[in-house]
């Protein structure tokens, strides 16, 4: 207990410390709904600027509708895994679904974007495999790797350069390949062309973990890929893997892995969290399948995010805050994920709150998250804020952190 203790102690003294918030949506003690950007935090309203639904879709009723239809008629529960009992037809449903809106060819679900990568990482590779991954990749691709057991080489953050060095000196007998497609805490693409010019050169398959990027970047909401201006189908076609998740942009929960049939056929042979996992729930399945549906009829929700974001860059870099900016002068591929950068954790969780006391809700991410030295508030914009809303919480950023962040 004392080394329990002091642990603890330590986390706090470095302001890394960290415990939940009661998040609720409904009514404030003063009468007034929440919705997707308004939630009562703690028992206080405030504007939510830390949330991954990203085009407000999880209270959108269409949704709820569709998971209360499909729960009274399948249940709550599948009951076992995908290959017992548990695979029922709102999962064939959405995996044909979500092949249809990415325009692959086959697809599987997934529990979480986590269950994706520790499931289909260690079901690729071995001890006999290379696996190079960017630096700031998620945290569950990592522990896909050292699941794995494989070799992992970490490059530097979009350093093809240094990538092509290390691949020219591998000799393993199979190699993977492993991206962020937009990375979740600086908010920038990856360079996917030059990575999948690598994979095919150097004879590595290629993995993108575009949790973040699909349904809120490309013309049709297919992600990183169709904003870089590649072909999806031709990608996994090749053998490329990309992972997608319900649970940010679409508003619901599971995720999705895309590829080519065998590839995904193999996956559904050899990834343990596929194997021995109880399935998906059908209404969280179905609300998923609604959701894919509603960005098909309302693309506006994908323009007024790309707007949005680009307003809010404009606003705190009008400021001077210290933003990283993937490019400032384009904004056709500035993300809705902004991050304004306060050096020291103790500082942004002294920034956070005092944006909580006047109503904004923005989370202080510290290390191990992010390196020592680069806390931050990290800000990520909904199609459905208004530029009011956001011409608020930029003023009173900039007055939380502006002297901490210039």
């Amino acid at each position: 207990m004392t080394d329990t203790n002091n642990t603890l102690k330590d986390l706090e003294a470095k302001g890394l410390l960290r415990s939940p918030r009661l998040v609720t949506h409904g009514s404030t003690p003063s009468g007034e709904l929440s919705n997707s950007r308004h939630i009562i935090v703690d028992g206080k309203k405030a504007l939510l600027l830390c949330s991954n639904d990203y085009l407000g879709l999880s209270t959108h009723p269409a949704m709820k509708k569709a998971a209360i239809i499909a729960a009274e008629k399948y249940g709550t529960g599948a009951g076992a895994s995908r290959l017992v009992s548990g695979t029922m037809p709102p999962h064939t449903e959405l995996e044909d679904a979500i092949k249809r809106f990415m325009g692959v060819d086959a697809a599987l679900l997934f529990n979480s974007g986590w269950h994706a990568n520790t499931g289909i990482i260690p079901a690729l590779a071995t001890r006999e495999t290379d696996i190079f991954t960017d630096k700031l990749d998620h945290a569950s691709i990592l522990d896909g790797c050292l699941i794995s057991r494989a070799k992992i080489i970490r490059y530097p953050h979009a350093g093809t350069e240094k990538l092509e060095e290390l691949l020219k000196k591998s000799s393993a007998r199979t190699k993977l390949i492993i991206t962020d497609g937009l990375f979740s805490m600086d908010g920038d693409l990856a360079p996917i062309k030059e990575l999948a010019e690598l994979s095919s050169r150097y004879n590595a398959r290629l993995i993108i973990d575009d949790a973040h990027g699909v349904g809120t970047l490309g013309a049709e909401g297919r992600g990183s890929i169709e904003e870089l201006g590649l072909n999806i189908r031709d990608l996994t076609n090749a053998g490329t893997i990309v992972i997608g998740t319900f649970g940010k942009a679409f508003g619901s929960y599971g995720a999705f892995a895309l590829s080519d049939k065998n590839t995904i056929k193999l996956i559904t042979n050899k990834a343990r969290s596929f194997i021995y996992s109880t399935a998906l729930p059908p209404a969280v399945c179905m609300a998923s399948i609604k959701a894919l549906e509603i960005i098909k009829a309302e693309p506006e929700r994908i323009i007024r995010i790309r707007e949005n974001s680009a307003y809010m860059r404009d606003s705190l870099r009008g400021y001077g805050l210290n933003i990283i900016d993937n490019d400032p002068d384009d904004h056709k591929t500035a993300s809705m994920i902004i991050p304004v950068v306060m050096w020291s954790a103790r500082e942004a969780t002294e920034a956070a709150k005092k944006l909580l006391d006047n109503g904004i809700f923005i989370q202080a991410i510290r290390p191990p998250t992010v390196a020592e030295g680069t806390a931050r508030l990290r800000i990520t914009v909904s199609s459905e804020h208004t530029k009011d809303e956001l011409t608020r919480a930029a003023t009173l950023i900039r007055e939380a952190a502006g002297a901490k962040s210039i």
